[in-house]
């Protein structure tokens, strides 16, 4: 039901739509006050994280593919591939450019890489590939280069047609502004923008600025607009939105905005995604797989940046954040 590649698409926003119902939930360990709705959300992600049992071969709790990582960018897919891993996807595939995949690999023997992203059949590489995958992150460390970007929205079309869920962050996200018809309407689509992309995505699709003193109502408009596509605004608070209605997540993360804590968020949401979508309405609860998912790696996010903060303060790095999320998962999901 997603727009067809290529259209013109117009995005109508004369008709004020009602003001969006607001959920906050504090991710505290504690009981948190909360509308009747959103007190089972996190019970909702619990439900849909697979148990480890005996039975179980390798592939079956996600196999991610992470679409990004050029000569300049290499931390950021691999802050990627490897929190899809520690999360609990047992394999994790960095589709990268040529000179980014040596650079790859050297940071772990997890993670497989393909050098295909710059060479002229990239889109057909990774298609071969799409039907092992479960999910995708596009975006960590792709850059903005005219040729990986074509490929990348390449890459997108097919992950579309074959119903992948899909993850698009930072400069992903750069593509979508200036293409929003590429996933306008593809309800197992995810972004996640932090303010700045947020603020140029929403003028490229909305056509006017943020309103500054109606954040939940613009994170509304806009998924909305990209036909109720899962939006998640980080931020101070993080806000999350379907179009229907807008969910805060406030709990007390770190102090610190260090390059790479998107990525670990983005790489956790491509496993929360595949997770949710597998485990069905009778574990959601009929709620939104995108939203319990990103619901799932919002928290998992924040409570990582807090235990890493708590050791090491000041000097706290992404890498501190990744080590703890064994145990922050834990806590959040299995205690």
């Amino acid at each position: 039901d997603h727009q067809m590649y290529g259209e013109n698409v117009k995005f109508n926003m004369t008709t004020t739509p009602p003001p969006p119902i607001v959920f906050e939930q504090s991710f505290s360990l504690y009981p948190a006050h909360s509308a009747k709705e959103m007190e089972n959300l996190l019970h909702l992600v619990r439900n849909i994280v697979p148990p480890l049992t005996p039975e179980k071969y390798k592939g079956q709790d996600g196999k991610i593919g992470v679409i990004g990582g050029c000569q300049e960018y290499t931390g950021a897919p691999y802050f990627a591939a490897i929190a899809a891993l520690k999360v609990g996807a047992d394999l994790a595939h960095v589709f990268c450019t040529k000179d980014a995949a040596p650079v790859i690999k050297s940071y772990s023997p997890e993670l497989i890489v393909h050098p295909v992203l710059d060479h002229p059949s990239a889109v057909e590489e990774v298609e071969n590939w799409l039907p092992r995958l479960h999910s995708l992150v596009v975006g960590p460390g792709l850059g903005r280069e005219d040729a990986i970007l074509k490929h990348a929205k390449g890459i997108l079309e097919k992950a579309i047609m074959k119903g992948i869920p899909i993850v698009i962050d930072a400069d992903g996200l750069w593509l979508i502004a200036q293409q929003p018809f590429i996933i306008q309407g593809y309800r197992k689509a995810i972004l996640t923008p932090n303010m700045v992309e947020f603020n140029r995505l929403y003028e490229a699709v909305i056509q006017n600025p943020v309103d500054s003193s109606d954040h939940h109502g613009c994170v509304l408009r806009l998924s909305q607009a990209m036909g109720n596509l899962t939006v998640v605004q980080k931020g101070e608070q993080d806000l999350i939105s379907d179009g229907e209605k807008v969910l805060v997540c406030s709990h007390e993360g770190s102090r610190r905005r260090c390059g790479g804590q998107g990525d670990l968020l983005s790489g956790s949401l491509g496993v929360f995604a595949h997770w949710a979508f597998l485990a069905g309405p009778e574990k959601t609860n009929s709620a939104s797989p995108s939203l319990v998912a990103a619901f799932g790696a919002c928290s998992l996010t924040r409570q990582c940046n807090n235990q890493a903060f708590q050791k090491y303060g000041r000097s706290t790095t992404t890498t501190d954040m990744i080590s703890e999320i064994g145990t922050a998962f834990t806590k959040l999901f299995e205690s």
